[in-house]
């Protein structure tokens, strides 16, 4: 055995042939090299086989089974080759070097059937192992046949015959396998995942992946045709957002720190990422080492053929050459599976943070509430997408500081200790870097503030932009977000440009300043000759340092703003979250009519944890099933808290609340989705179409939906922006009935209903004989015509139930409240004021909430008593059942889908682009950037000169000149860089970015209010936040490194080509190659940048929508199903976001390739023109060390130029809006005489209009002449919309030709929905600053304000929370009736300017409109209450868009026909 198993070979195991010239010995290679990967080989095998033997067997189709029979035969040839080549070396005794290498071959030939078999029919793809030996063993064995036929040639012809017959038979099979094992449809388990294609990674072979040959099928459908979402491939199931937020949610649960919690969760394949990273970077300074063998290499050969000896090998030269070609591709194959795993990492940590920040926004407390929605929409957009960013380059953190170690290393042995002169600077640098990054953190983290202000402000604005366009506010509220932006944003990003641009010149200068001082000692006090095989392997090195110390200041400043943002993270996921025990719920539990559902003993509430008083004091309150209970009390009593403290969303502070049962709820500003209103009445809930008619039925939509084009189906706006007031709160309500929950709370929700309306809807939904009969109903209300028919009344004041009990012991107590309020507003029970309506024939709700006559879709009595027969057969319905019912609709929200550009970004987009940032300075720019590069090739030359003056001198003598000049260069090089980053940063971006957020800024302040119904706010705030930040600070750098990247790209094809001519002959097939993997890139990643961005507006959408619907959400207990919603969104952002990621690896591999073959080719023509003519050594050197930067510049090239492409889509989509169509002029001059308007007569002449150009009239062919009077009727004058025909005339002037600026300043509105913004209360009143303090107190005092105002710590100066939530809705309504009264206009329109106010409230305000103050003023009144119109003077009313009356209110109360009559008999009025 011992004999069998030596080395029969005389040179012995020895790896360098001592009788060959650049060989190894045989033995060495049958031995070491070939005979461990043969064992290497079995074993892997033999534990696959194993672990596939209980696998699942497939079904295969026929061209499969035949494939698989093709491989078998192949790999059953081989082995019988292998057999025979050992019978006959054994036989005949051949002088084969090491035997055992023939028998290990056998062995795994006969392994190699067994495995392909199992792997063919138990997995999906190729199998790794074949795929991989095949190769690397065939190149064993032509080194082997080279060594074996130089050798012996004549005794071992036989033996590398059939080895070669092996080889065939190998490759044959090697071939086969590439082909994998699906072929057909019934080979694939299931091609369509979720509306998409299956990922083609599950099927990609090993070289598929490494490649990323699996994405080459979508690329080539990207080049001709623009790519849709259905063509993208589906997430693996461990990608998807809900998976992923799972892991980060238990993560987060097992550790404190955010950092330690996304490691756990995130942090495997990141680790990996590490380790191939630094695999990569070994290879990396490997050829530099490689690039000094050959340049050794050459001036040997040089100096040999000069004296005449004998020369090295040619064949060691084209060695080299193969091996740097071959290291090169080793190494990006691995630098893109790192960078892969990288960006995948990133894309787990956005997913599960954003999946976690949604999860946490919902189940925050009024306390945790304290950063306004903006804040939080950054959150996710910004602060999760900087972790992201973080996650892509944050490994050069370890691989950087490991890159330096190896290039000092390398160049220790180049230079000896010299080169430590460098790693001194280098040390010294560090804490210069240290400073700078410190600085740039202080400056984000404020720039991130002031970001937040703007966003805020943004928020605000277009959360109340119908006011603002009403009041004529818009330049008020421009001054102020331009001078956050101008004054506060823009100012720090001047500096951020500042400190960035001396940071790269610092870092791009420092590799030179090392190069040049270890050249210069070493010139000195070293007795190495500096000849080009040493200065250009060192110049390579130091070239190779530049990319580590480049980015260490990217990422010191990634790490710094994720640092900022892991804080605020933090911070946000440690907020106050809703007191888990305010009440104890039990869901499900049978209850029975009488059963308690609501009980609160002494129960004490605040809304913040640290009030001083409780907001609800000492309640006590008990609900039973069938009961209907009423919550009355004047503005600001704590009505809507009551309901809130039922729903858990207030702190408990003493007492106890059992609630049994389930809860649906109506707030008092109803929240609707952006959805179909039949999305909105469903809510998740299961569709039961006899119920739902009922329910439209009950709540009077029915005649509202036959006037939509799409009925039920019809899409509304963001917040039900394209209903009226009054449709807003019937959806909400019918949305509480539809759920058929045993608890239905319902705050105030008749009040923005006509008084028909509501009784209609009292009857049929919520009364006695009402589809929620048999249910427990709580129904805040400030009317007092149904409370009758209440089975139980609470009167609260201040946070205190006064009184409650039923409605006829309260009433006939002359000490209680509601005896008082019924006496001061109604009359006492004889009076049919508060007795129940027992008469079913009232006239029919119309669409619009308005007033209107009986119509053609009149709800009939038959209708009403069939209604009442069901109600009879079914006592009680049952719960509607939950379904998770996400909508269909996935792109976009909202009756619009986003605009989306196709094809190349228009040359026209770069040329406003660069016109707004500066022609010149970008002319600058780029000279700035050429003569960078001119003066490092100066440089460079220099160096080559005094390599080859040092050869022929054999020292270092005359070093002064030559690092003199080289020195220079390197300062001039160093200083144009500096130029070219602050033209860039300074001058050029801060230009651009302010015109462009300003120019859209201003569009988006002109456009028409049509355009805010039909656009989510999401979607505009994304382009303020996200679109604004990549214009901001993220496209100066991509331009400045794309302009920088193609000088670099261009100066080495140049110096190449002027070095070998020859070399000019493979520049077209390369550039060829190169141009068309970038066609299909470009046109691929282009539509996958921007359905990426396209798909991301539905997450800030969606995520603003729930935000401000969070008390409805939380009150149906629906916080799953929404945040299943979310997932869905952001799983389908991912789908987009994978394959651009992707995309790029496919093209990195492609281009890296072309770079390597530039070495190669540049490499193999020095060779030639060694062996042929002789080239000196400094010449290839200075060539060789531009070539190897070749593959890092092409790909940086097309990535930066498809960065600038896919960031400018940025500046495409913000001019998109630029572009928007303005409404009319704002101001026309000399249109308007001077103090106009002087006596507010109003003339409406064949006056027609419509909301927007594609729907039906509203109003129509209207003549009407108002004088200073008082009416009803609706409000078209403000020019929110513009007429369809004729004209309205305010004291003779056309208001269509005047501006839109002086119309509105002369009208004062009071609005149905009180709109608010965070401020203070003086800003809320008037934003302009126009009028004094005392004004101020006056109108406040008017509105009934005053006490409230004065009781806040800070008076006029006391915080208004976003939206106004740190205030109940009759004190909102009361200050937007403060701000009409301060503008003091001689046209004042009410639109329901009370209806969310108490009764005593109202009557004093409709005392001080109709009092003296007012006396000259034409007043305007809609009002569903009609007691508040009888003092008009006259009224006007409309159906269908017609006027069917117009007369003094007495006058129509005589005529007992008439519409106004009938409404107001069913208000117990006439």
């Amino acid at each position: 055995m011992a004999t069998f198993a030596r080395c029969r070979s005389s040179e012995g195991w020895g790896p360098v042939s001592p009788l060959r010239p650049f060989d190894l010995t045989p033995c060495f290679e049958e031995g070491p090299v070939l005979s461990s990967l043969l064992i290497v080989f079995v074993v892997l095998a033999l534990g696959i086989c194993w672990s596939l033997k209980n696998a699942e067997k497939r079904s295969r189709c026929r061209k499969s089974v035949w494939v698989l029979r093709a491989k078998v035969a192949c790999l059953s040839l081989a082995c019988a080759t292998s057999c025979a080549n050992l019978i006959f070396i054994l036989a005949t005794k051949r002088p084969v070097a090491y035997v055992p290498h023939y028998a290990l071959e056998a062995v795994a030939l006969f392994v190699a059937p067994l495995l392909t078999s199992l792997n063919h029919y138990r997995t999906r793809t190729s199998s790794t192992l074949l795929l991989l030996f095949w190769p690397t063993y065939v190149v064993g064995l032509l080194i082997w046949g080279r060594t074996a036929l130089v050798s012996a040639p004549s005794s071992l012809l036989v033996v590398a015959s059939l080895k070669g017959a092996v080889v065939v038979f190998g490759l044959a099979s090697f071939l086969l396998e590439c082909l994998g094992s699906e072929f057909t449809p019934e080979d694939c388990p299931e091609s369509h995942v979720k509306g998409h294609v299956e990922s083609p990674l599950l099927t990609a072979n090993v070289f598929s992946v490494w490649t990323f040959s699996w994405m080459s099928g979508l690329m080539k459908k990207g080049a001709k045709q623009y790519i849709t979402e259905e063509d993208l491939p589906s997430l693996v199931p461990k990608d998807e957002a809900e998976n992923l937020g799972l892991k980060l949610q238990k993560s987060l649960g097992e550790h404190s720190s955010l950092w330690t919690a996304l490691f756990v969760a995130y942090g495997g394949p990141y680790a990996f990422a590490a380790l191939l990273k630094l695999i990569q970077d070994s290879l990396a300074f490997l050829q530099p080492q490689l690039l000094r063998w050959l340049l050794a290499y050459i001036s040997e050969y040089q100096s040999t053929r000069h004296s005449g000896e004998a020369s090295p090998s040619p064949l060691e030269g084209f060695a080299i050459a193969v091996i740097m070609f071959v290291a090169s591709c080793v190494q990006t194959v691995i630098l893109h599976q790192y960078f892969q795993r990288c960006f995948e990492t990133g894309m787990r940590v956005r997913a599960g943070l954003v999946t976690v920040i949604y999860q946490k926004a919902l189940v925050l407390s009024n306390d945790g509430r304290g950063s306004a929605s903006g804040d939080i929409v950054n959150l996710m957009s910004v602060d999760a997408t900087r972790l992201q960013d973080l996650c892509t380059y944050g490994l050069i953190a370890i691989s950087g500081p490991f890159q330096i170690v190896l290039a000092f290393i390398s160049l220790y042995n180049i230079l000896g200790w010299a080169a430590f002169v460098g790693v001194a600077i280098m040390i010294v640098s560090i804490p210069m870097n240290t400073a700078i990054a410190r600085m740039l953190k202080r400056m984000q983290e404020q720039q991130m503030k002031n970001r937040d202000k703007r966003t805020r402000l943004m928020s605000d604005l277009l959360a109340n932009i119908k006011s603002i366009k009403l009041y004529a506010w818009e330049n008020a509220f421009l001054r102020w977000i331009l001078q956050v932006r101008n004054e506060q944003e823009l100012k720090m990003l001047r500096k951020i440009g500042i400190v960035t641009s001396l940071n790269t010149a610092l870092w791009s200068g420092i590799p030179l300043i090392v190069a040049f001082s270890s050249f210069a000692v070493a010139s000195v006090a070293s007795t190495t000759t500096l000849t080009s095989d040493v200065i250009f392997p060192a110049i390579s090195l130091f070239m190779l340092l530049q990319f580590p110390l480049n980015m260490f200041s990217m990422v010191t400043s990634n790490i710094i703003e994720a640092l900022v943002s892991v804080k605020r993270l933090s911070a946000f996921l440690a907020a106050d979250e809703l007191q888990p025990d305010a009440r104890e719920l039990k869901e499900d539990v049978k209850l029975d009519i009488g059963d308690e559902v609501i009980s609160i003993q002494h129960g004490e509430f605040a809304w913040t944890k640290d009030a001083v008083s409780p907001t609800l004091d000492d309640i006590n309150l008990t609900v039973r099933k069938g009961e209907l209970v009423g919550i009355l009390g004047r503005v600001g009593a704590g009505k809507t808290s009551l309901l809130s403290a039922i729903i858990g969303e207030m702190r408990r502070l003493e007492g106890v609340v059992k609630v049994s049962g389930t809860i649906s709820y109506a707030p008092q500003n109803p929240w609707i989705m952006s959805a179909t209103i039949r999305d909105n009445i469903l809510f998740s809930h299961a569709y039961d179409e006899a119920f739902y008619n009922l329910v439209l039925d009950a709540c009077a939509l029915r005649p509202d939906l036959a006037l939509l084009s799409d009925g039920d189906l019809t899409e509304v706006g963001e917040k039900g922006i394209t209903l009226s007031g009054g449709q807003r709160a019937r959806v909400a309500l019918a949305r509480a009935v539809y759920a058929r929950a045993d608890i239905i709370l319902l705050d105030d929700v008749l009040a923005a209903l006509d008084s028909h309306v509501a009784r209609h809807v009292f009857d049929h939904a919520l009364g006695p004989s009402g589809i929620l009969a048999t249910k427990a109903r709580i129904v805040v209300t400030n009317s007092i015509h149904f409370l009758k028919q209440f089975d139980q009344i609470a009167y609260i004041r201040r946070g205190v139930i006064l009184e409650s009990g039923p409605y006829h012991e309260l009433v006939n107590n002359n000490k209680s409240e509601l005896h008082k309020l019924i006496k001061g507003h109604g009359t006492l029970p004889t009076s049919g004021v508060s007795t129940p309506f027992t008469t079913v024939n009232s006239s029919t709700p119309s669409s619009e909430g308005e007033t209107a006559v009986t119509s053609s879709q009149i709800l009939t009595e038959e209708k009403l008593e069939s209604l009442d027969k069901k109600l009879v057969r079914r006592r009680s319905y049952g719960k509607a059942t939950l379904i998770n019912s996400l909508p269909t609709r996935t792109v976009s929200d909202g009756p619009t889908k986003e605009h989306i550009e196709q094809g190349r970004v228009k040359r026209d987009v770069y040329l406003q682009y660069i016109e707004a940032a500066s022609k010149a300075g970008f002319i600058a720019f780029v000279v700035a950037c050429i003569a960078q590069q001119l003066a490092s090739l100066a440089g460079n030359n220099v160096l080559r000169a005094w390599g080859e003056h040092n050869r022929k001198v054999g020292d270092n003598e005359d070093a002064f000149g030559y690092l003199l000049n080289y020195g220079l260069f390197s300062l001039s090089s160093t200083i144009l860089g500096a130029i070219a980053a602050i033209l860039i940063w300074v001058l050029c971006s801060i230009r651009s970015a302010q015109h462009l957020h300003d120019s859209m800024l201003y569009a988006v302040m002109r456009a028409p209010l049509s355009f805010f119904e039909l656009t989510p706010t999401g979607r505009i705030l994304n382009l303020f936040s996200r679109d604004t930040y990549v214009v901001d600070q993220i496209l100066a750098r991509v331009i400045q490194n794309s302009v920088r990247t193609l000088c670099v790209t261009a100066m080495i094809v140049l110096v190449i080509g002027w070095s070998f001519p020859l070399f000019l002959i493979a520049v077209p097939p390369l550039t060829w190659f190169y141009l068309r993997v970038m066609a299909y890139y470009l046109a691929t990643s282009r539509e996958l940048k921007r359905l990426d961005a396209v798909s991301r507006s539905p997450i800030f959408a969606w995520f603003s929508e729930s935000l401000n619907g969070l008390s409805t959400i939380r009150a149906f207990h629906q916080q799953g199903i929404f945040i299943a919603n979310n997932e869905h969104r952001v799983d389908h952002n991912q789908i987009c976001y994978l394959p651009s990621i992707s995309a790029n690896r496919w093209l990195a591999v492609r281009l890296e390739f072309v770079g390597s073959a530039i070495i190669f080719l540049a490499a193999i023509f020095a060779l030639v023109a060694l062996v042929t003519t002789g080239v000196d050594a400094g010449l290839v050197g200075f060539v060789l060390s531009y070539a190897l930067n070749t593959t890092g510049s092409l790909n940086w090239l097309v990535r930066s130029a498809s960065e600038v492409e896919q960031n400018i889509v940025s500046v495409e989509r913000i001019l998109h809006y630029i572009q928007l169509p303005p409404e009319a002029p704002a101001e026309v001059a000399d249109a308007v005489p001077v103090g106009w308007p002087l006596k507010g007569e109003i003339e409406f002449r064949e006056y027609s209009t419509r909301y927007r150009p594609e729907l039906d009239l509203v109003l129509k062919d209207l003549n009407v002449k108002i004088r200073k009077d008082r009416y009803l009727r609706k409000d078209r004058i403000r020019k929110i919309i513009e007429p369809a025909a004729g004209t309205i005339f305010i004291d003779g002037v056309d208001i269509t030709r005047i501006g839109l600026h002086d119309l509105r300043s002369a009208i004062s509105i009071v609005p149905q929905s009180p709109d608010l913004f965070e401020g203070t209360i003086r800003d809320n009143i008037d934003p302009t600053s126009a009028h004094s303090d005392a004004d101020i107190w006056t109108a406040l005092e008017q509105a009934r304000l005053k006490d409230f105002v004065t009781s806040l710590p800070e008076g006029l100066d006391a915080p208004v929370r976003e939206g106004g939530s740190s205030m109940s809705s009759g004190q909102r309504q009361l200050l937007c009736f403060a701000r009409a009264l301060l503008r003091k206009s001689k046209i004042l329109v009410l639109d329901e300017a009370t209806s969310a106010v108490d009764l005593d409230t109202d009557r004093a305000i409709q005392e001080i409109i109709h009092g003296p103050l007012f006396k000259d003023v034409t007043m305007l009144t809609i009002a569903h209450r009609i007691n508040t119109i009888l003092e008009s003077d006259k009224v006007l009313v409309l159906d269908a868009g017609r006027v069917i009356e117009f007369e003094s209110p007495h006058s129509l109360l005589a005529k007992q026909h008439s519409a106004f009559y009938s409404l107001a008999a069913e208000a117990g009025l006439a």
